[in-house]
């Protein structure tokens, strides 16, 4: 009997002694030992496939000068194509979430998948650090704790836009963009300051995403006399709406300007000189004279082959420099979500784009500058030139309340 009972006392106390082996401090030290997961949704396939490469590529430049290792734990980058699709893309988002249990996530491109994705992130307090996709809505009434931007909000790059075109281009303008969220916001922005430099929207139009034939746009276009178009295109819609907009004849009677995106470096080569002279808005050009960024495309052009990284590129490199500067400042501990999203609204540094900073009434990156840039042949090709800047851009964050 009391060998019976001593028995029972050393399986219980070697089932004790297990279950404090795996007790919470105890994976509690496993996670913050163990690789850090990081989630990217993005596109790799489709219209947009290139700037989730570009995206991608400064993301790893970054990560790569680190030897994939921050605070003592190793990288681990996990890859989900979204395909530009919000189902596919909000599934890819719940795997990254439920079943690889990722520390962070990162991307996406398309703005009505940052949307659907919104609410799941929201609810599981899994950080997100949006690595494109501008919905403005993300830094208004549908903002997060858990929610940071490290790219830009669709109103960014554009409201300035919308003064300097009716004062230095003209007040009379075509608005056309694909038909999707980012499209709206954008010709939105847009319009909130040309207008009110009296400028006067002559029409609008908002072909379907992916779109090959512009014709009956570029026809309404002419039809139109308008003086100014105003476009927002990127990825492959944007070479072929260039390529098509010369070839119609409007480049030389119609000033083309747009939403930076619209000859990004991922583009130019395949548009060619019909993108010579267009004028656009953006937070980036690879010319920008500053230290940090003369490194960045010099780093970049020798890793991958003599690319010239464009503004996807930076946004990747920046949401890359917060992930590791953030976590250094919480010792690696990925476990205390609440600690690391005061570390990361804090993060400041030297981007390329210029110093680096979130406004912490909204989780959105203060664009340190919006240049202004005119698409000419340079020492690297044909490049975006910068030719005007509008200083310290903050998204309004309108219906926008985080907890202190």
């Amino acid at each position: 009997m009391k060998e019976v009972t001593r028995r029972k006392f050393l399986a219980t106390a070697s089932v004790a002694a297990a279950g404090a082996a795996t007790g919470p401090w105890v994976l509690r030290a496993q996670a913050q030992s163990g690789p850090l997961k990081v989630g990217v949704v993005l596109p790799y396939t489709g219209v947009y496939a290139e700037l989730g490469v570009s995206i991608t590529q400064g993301m790893k430049l970054v990560f790569a000068r680190e030897n994939w290792t921050v605070a003592g734990r190793k990288i681990e980058m996990i890859q989900e194509d979204d395909e530009m699709k919000p189902p596919v893309g909000i599934r890819k988002m719940e795997k990254l979430i439920d079943s690889d249990k990722v520390d962070i996530l990162t991307g996406p491109v398309h703005s009505g998948i940052l949307m659907g994705m919104r609410d799941k992130v929201h609810s599981s307090k899994t950080i997100l650090i949006v690595s494109n996709a501008g919905a403005d809505a993300i830094s208004r009434e549908r903002c997060s704790r858990w929610i940071f931007r490290a790219s830009f909000s669709n109103w960014q790059p554009n409201q300035p836009m919308g003064g300097w075109v009716a004062k230095n281009v003209s007040k009379e303008a075509f608005l056309i963009a694909p038909n999707y969220q980012a499209g709206k916001d954008m010709m939105e922005a847009f319009k909130e300051t040309f207008v009110k430099a009296g400028g006067k929207v002559v029409a609008e139009d908002y072909p379907k995403l992916g779109e090959t034939d512009y014709a009956p746009y570029l026809t309404k276009i002419r039809q139109s006399k308008a003086k100014a178009v105003f476009a927002f295109f990127s990825g492959t819609d944007a070479v072929n709406f260039v390529k098509q907009y010369d070839q119609f004849g409007l480049k030389k009677t119609i000033k083309l300007t747009g939403a930076g995106f619209l000859t990004e470096p991922d583009v130019l080569p395949a548009q060619g000189q019909s993108a010579l002279g267009i004028i656009t808005g953006h937070f980036y050009s690879p010319l920008l004279d500053n230290p940090t960024n003369k490194k960045f495309v010099k780093d970049f052009r020798a890793a991958y082959g003599g690319k010239v990284p464009d503004g996807f590129a930076c946004q990747g490199y920046d949401t890359a420099e917060v992930i590791l500067r953030s976590l250094r400042a919480v010792n690696g501990n990925s476990q205390d979500k609440d600690k690391w999203v005061d570390a990361i609204t804090k993060v400041e540094f030297d981007s390329p784009r210029g110093r680096f900073r979130f406004d912490p009434k909204t989780h959105n990156i203060i664009q340190p500058f919006i240049y202004i840039r005119e698409v000419k042949e340079t020492v690297l090709g044909l490049n975006n030139v910068p030719i005007d800047k509008v200083a310290d851009v903050r998204d309004p964050g309108t219906g926008c309340t985080l907890p202190a």
